[in-house]
Formats: C-alpha cells, sequence, structure tokens
C-alpha cells in the first residue's frame, strides 16, 4: 500500500479499540507515525499497539479518561501527553473516535446528563480541533476526522437519544466551519456518522437489537467503518463532508 501518510503525525482520541482502532491501523499501513489515546484498559490498548506496529508504524500510546475531568483540562491533558511524545509537535491527523453514548427520554434528562453528553461529545471534541487547527493552518495541510452518531448526518427527531444526538448532530457545523476557515490553507474536516456497528464493546442484547434493525440484518463491522473514513481522510476534496455509513438505515 501506498505510503501516503508518510512523515505525518497522527493522533486518534479513542483508539485503543473498535472503530478507532481499525482507523488506526489503516493510517499506520499509509506510514503514519501514530499516538493511541485510550480510555482505560492497558490490556485493550497493549492489543491495539501490537497491532498498529504489526503494520509497520511507529506508534506509542497512554490511558486517559476523556470524561474524567471537564473538557478543557481533558483536551489540555490529552494534547500535553501528546506533545509530549511528538517532541513538542501538534499532530498533523487528527482522528476523534470517541464519545460516551446514553439513552434516554427528554423529558427525564436532567443537567447533568445535558452537561455530560454534550460536554463530552461536542465541547471536548470542539477544543481539541480549535488547539490543533492554528497549526494545521500555519504548515498548510491537516486532517480532521470526527465521528457522529447514527442518523446524526442531518437534523432530526429522536424519541431516547435526543441529548447525544443533539450533540453529534452538531459536530456537522463544527466540520463545515472548519473546511471553511482552514480549506483553503490545506486542512479538511469531515464527520462520518456510523450506522449500528458490532464492536468489542457491543453487549450481547444490543448485538441482537442492532441485528434486527440494520438492513438486511447485518451489522456493520469497525472495517467498513474504517474504509470509508480513511477514504475520507486521503482525499483532500472531501472538506466539510457529513458521511453516512449505514446501509440507509432509517429510525
Amino acid at each position: 500500500m501506498e505510503k501516503i501518510f508518510a512523515g505525518k503525525n497522527a493522533l486518534v482520541i479513542g483508539g485503543s479499540g473498535g472503530i478507532g482502532r481499525a482507523v488506526a491501523l489503516g493510517l499506520a499501513e499509509r506510514g503514519a507515525r501514530i499516538v493511541l489515546h485510550g480510555g482505560s484498559s492497558q490490556e485493550r490498548l497493549d492489543s491495539a499497539l501490537k497491532l498498529v506496529r504489526a503494520a509497520g508504524a511507529e506508534c506509542t500510546g497512554f490511558l486517559y479518561p476523556a470524561d474524567s475531568a471537564g473538557p478543557d483540562i481533558a483536551a489540555a491533558e490529552i494534547l500535553s501527553r501528546v506533545r509530549e511524545f511528538l517532541d513538542g509537535a501538534f499532530p498533523s491527523i487528527l482522528v476523534c473516535a470517541w464519545g460516551p453514548f446514553k439513552q434516554g427520554n427528554i423529558e427525564d434528562m436532567g443537567p447533568e446528563d445535558w452537561r455530560y453528553l454534550i460536554e463530552n461529545n461536542l465541547t471536548f471534541p470542539g477544543i481539541v480541533v480549535s488547539s490543533c487547527l492554528g497549526d494545521m493552518m500555519n504548515k498548510r495541510w491537516g486532517r480532521i476526522l470526527l465521528f457522529g452518531g447514527t442518523n446524526t448526518d442531518t437534523i432530526r427527531g429522536f424519541k431516547t437519544t435526543a441529548v447525544y444526538s443533539a450533540a453529534k448532530t452538531a459536530l456537522g457545523a463544527l466540520a463545515k466551519s472548519v473546511a471553511r476557515s482552514a480549506g483553503p490553507l490545506g486542512v479538511t474536516c469531515n464527520v462520518i456518522c456510523p450506522g449500528l456497528t458490532d464492536t468489542e464493546y457491543t453487549s450481547e442484547a444490543l448485538r441482537a437489537y442492532n441485528s434486527e434493525r440494520s438492513p438486511g440484518g447485518e451489522v456493520l463491522k469497525p472495517e467498513d467503518i474504517a474504509k470509508i473514513a480513511l477514504g475520507a481522510l486521503e482525499n483532500s476534496t472531501v472538506n466539510g463532508g457529513i458521511i453516512p455509513v449505514d446501509r440507509g438505515l432509517a429510525f
């Protein structure tokens, strides 16, 4: 495979498992130097590091529960560790494949639910993007990839995921704003909105639900999502995109 990202530093937030790990592996195959962020499992992080290194990439990683502090503190801590690994440099490829999920009827969601979901699914990635963007613009090259939620590629109503989905839908406005400001300087920012996906985080009950609701009964795999995600990262003409990868799923 062509090493199109050779010489580029990539940060994958949520890269120790699931979709994030699949994207990190693809970046490794394309020559990037990678920093993996994981939440709480050293075993999962070590496994991901082994896979990425086996693909030929220089790779390091660390654990930090991003929802353990406010979004400003979490973003600053993660970027501080990343820049330490990269000898003071900012990542030129930023992938945020993390964000907590919580269901609940909107009338039952309290102030803490709102703060938790909005801060971690919108404010946190927004701060990380803002922190890295200036350096990308100065270097006239950068790739940013964010992950929305299922069916959050446009404004919709949701019965049991209204708060989570509102935060994830707003990532589209963030991506389009970055594309408008930084696109002329070689920076792209896109959002992938995955359908129902089977990962190691999926419980048996949720796996059965996802299979029942997925078109054709076929649940997506992380590699299915990563293939489209990597295409968006490779192609500079895709900018400000909000890309559903869900086989046409509609709730």
